[in-house]
């Protein structure tokens, strides 16, 4: 039954972030104007880019003519293809951006359901269902990326499942759900890493070869399937690595502050990535003091790479371990000064998040290609 609560909830918060937009009112009180109407979370980056992936699948000619996309045509293999193909199903039925937001919509429930099958079932959380509740408003990033077209609620659905059926010793399908992950979005790989530091680890502890874990192997096997793909529909087998200027990760770490740094930081405001750091980076370790091994390999070494990518928007890259930080934290955000807190800090959340949707904007001169 809390399942079902768990999904009416997220697909009602949802409703409540598209609900100004869909009304196209004015809030005048805080300067917002909703004017723009539902076409405004249609334009959130990176929907567009991923809406024309799911449009002509990377062919650089169809880009080129039937689109008024100011990116190269070689930037388009940034974005992996397996949440463009959820879109196009939709799209068989629905015009394309509402495909895109629906298909975004299904990931977060699945990546709720997922996260409240995964602590219930390893005893993970004091009450489950208000550590679900608490992701549905924390990390407040994750509220507008939820809102738009974006793959991240499907990756941490991926991800969520590739570890549980890993505890479950089920290698198959965790290779399989974590092959999905490494479809989905690049850091992926981060997951693979995690799992062979796991398998070297136990093969360390008994003096043994443990080649149960063999079949995780899937994730790997996807990346030359994915890159043979690229090179049917590009001509370039290594398209993703000539896609321009994607790949944030810079030596030495913590270059997001360099004076006039990368183009991607933008701003000297970066007092919030200290504070995202200290509240995800302790979670982790949390992770360890509670023995959660894999949870802890796969956070850490994420967590880490976060500290070398130069972008403004660090608080999406670092998204993927939202679940398992707030897990690390469990304790606290049981507390009833933390759930009063949450409480008021609901409605915040909701003008930061329409704030950021109003402004995080790609100009689309015709909408045309992408209904």
């Amino acid at each position: 039954m809390k399942r079902a609560y768990l999904t009416i909830l997220v697909i009602l918060f949802s409703l409540l972030v598209w609900a100004p937009f869909a009304a196209k009112i004015n809030l005048p009180g805080w300067n917002m104007d909703f004017s723009g109407g539902t076409k405004t979370l249609w334009q959130n980056f990176d929907g567009p880019n991923y809406l024309i992936v799911a449009k002509t699948w990377y062919n650089k000619e169809q880009i080129k003519t039937a689109f008024s996309a100011p990116l190269p045509t070689e930037y388009y293999p940034a974005h992996f293809p397996l949440y463009p193909a959820i879109i196009s199903i939709f799209d068989t039925v629905l015009k394309g951006p509402t495909a895109m937001l629906l298909a975004t919509l299904l990931g977060s429930v699945l990546c709720f359901l997922m996260l409240y099958k995964y602590a219930q079932e390893f005893k993970l959380s004091k009450n489950v269902f208000w550590l679900c509740l608490t992701f549905l408003l924390l990390p407040a990033r994750f509220v507008a990326v939820r809102a738009v077209g974006s793959p991240e609620p499907w990756f941490i659905f991926f991800i969520l499942a590739s570890l549980y059926y890993f505890r479950k010793e089920n290698f198959w399908l965790s290779g399989a759900l974590a092959a999905l992950a490494q479809l989905t979005k690049s850091p992926a790989i981060i997951l693979f890493a995690a799992y062979g530091i796991f398998a070297l680890t136990e093969s360390i502890k008994t003096k043994k070869l443990q080649l149960k874990y063999w079949p995780l192997l899937l994730q790997l096997l996807a990346i030359p399937l994915l890159f043979w793909f690229y090179g049917v529909r590009t001509g370039d087998f290594w398209a993703y690595f000539h896609s321009g200027d994607n790949i944030h990760l810079f030596w030495p770490p913590f270059s997001v502050f360099a004076p006039k740094g990368q183009t991607w930081v933008g701003s000297f405001w970066l007092e919030d990535v200290i504070y995202t750091w200290l509240i995800f980076g302790t979670g982790v370790m949390k992770l360890r003091d509670k023995k959660l091994t894999i949870e802890y390999y796969f956070a850490g070494l994420f967590f880490l790479s976060t500290l070398f990518v130069a972008h403004r928007d660090i608080s999406r890259y670092i998204l993927p371990i939202a679940p398992l930080v707030l897990i690390g934290w469990d304790k606290l955000i049981q507390k009833k000064e933390f759930k009063i807190v949450a409480a008021l800090l609901m409605i915040p959340i909701l003008l930061y998040s329409w704030t950021f949707l109003l402004n995080n904007t790609a100009p689309i001169a015709d909408w045309a290609p992408y209904l």
